[in-house]
């Protein structure tokens, strides 16, 4: 088994009648950033809220390295919630080593480490301020600063970059990065899915409280729908009628995008454009996360989870 590898295996959770998870599974490896993206009520954070003990699962396992999470193993854990989690009439620098020292760090190296995150972060000057009297974006940093200042060996991220601004958002990019690098497993959920498509190694999509696709950003493009971009100056409106299984999807000019069916021929799109006049494009476009979060909330998954996506 990889050495620290965070798993989540069979989670359920019911409240009544209401499913919020059924069988939630996936794990987060070492030195890896993994998205984890759906709608509001789709079960992310109440599956967070399960890794940290917050809530009890109905079934299932959370394990770390091997063995199930205990309470020493979530001191290891840095958490961000999606709402604020701080006292709003503590000083900043106060908190931060208070909760370091909840942590077990001794009050010289909390203050340290209070000092140095709230310098990376950018809000070094805003230490002697009540969180309250902070911006919401500034907020946001000081939630990050505690969920890094105690040196967790996990991070776990509900909506980090919720309210930031372009800076602050590729600051953030960039500590989560570099926890990654140190070895550090990194599972944050995110509405902002350029971003996640930009920063994550692999990502799982939950619908209903199921995750039904799972893999590398290029592994779950692969496997979406064939997508083609054909550029036919000549081409009329409704050149692909009798080619069946493509649908039009857009048309800006020459350009017309469609979408293949699973078994439609492309080579008979192109022998459909051709007998239209000159092809300047004919070109597969893979989809972008966000079209494939779309398509996967609305219609539920078109392929399987990828080779890639253990567990």
């Amino acid at each position: 088994m990889p050495d620290r590898l965070l798993e989540i295996d069979g989670i359920s959770k019911r409240y009544g009648e209401l499913i919020a998870l059924q069988d939630m599974t996936f794990d987060v490896r070492a030195g890896e950033l993994f998205g984890f993206v759906g709608s509001n009520g789709a079960g992310k954070t109440t599956t967070m809220r399960i890794v940290l003990g917050v809530l009890a699962a109905d079934a299932g396992t959370v394990r770390w390295d091997g063995a199930p999470v205990t309470l020493g193993t979530r001191r290891l854990i840095g958490y961000m919630p999606e709402e604020r989690g701080l006292y709003p009439k503590m000083k900043v620098g106060e908190q931060l080593a208070y909760l370091a020292r909840l942590h077990g760090m001794t009050a010289a190296a909390a203050r340290r480490s209070a000092e140095t995150w709230t310098e990376r972060l950018g809000i070094a000057g805003r230490r002697d301020d009540e969180v309250q009297k902070l911006s919401l974006g500034n907020q946001q940093r000081v939630q990050l600063a505690a969920a890094l200042v105690h040196d967790p060996r996990i991070l776990v991220l509900d909506e980090p970059f919720s309210g930031l601004d372009p800076v602050a958002v590729d600051v953030m990019s960039e500590v989560l990065r570099e926890k990654a690098a140190e070895g550090v497993p990194v599972v944050f959920s995110s509405h902002q899915l350029d971003l996640v498509e930009r920063l994550c190694d692999r990502v799982g999509i939950v619908r209903a409280g199921r995750m039904i696709a799972r893999g590398s950003v290029d592994e779950l493009r692969a496997g979406g729908a064939v997508r083609l971009v054909v550029d036919a100056p000549s081409a009329p409106d409704g050149w692909t009628a009798g080619v069946p299984g493509v649908r039009v999807l857009a048309r800006n000019g020459s350009r017309t995008e469609l979408e293949l069916d699973e078994g439609a021929d492309d080579q008979a799109v192109l022998k459909t454009a051709l007998a239209t006049g000159p092809v300047h494009e004919f070109a597969r476009r893979l989809p972008s996360l966000t079209e494939l979060f779309r398509t996967a909330v609305h219609e539920g998954p078109k392929a399987p989870e990828s080779a890639g996506g253990a567990r």
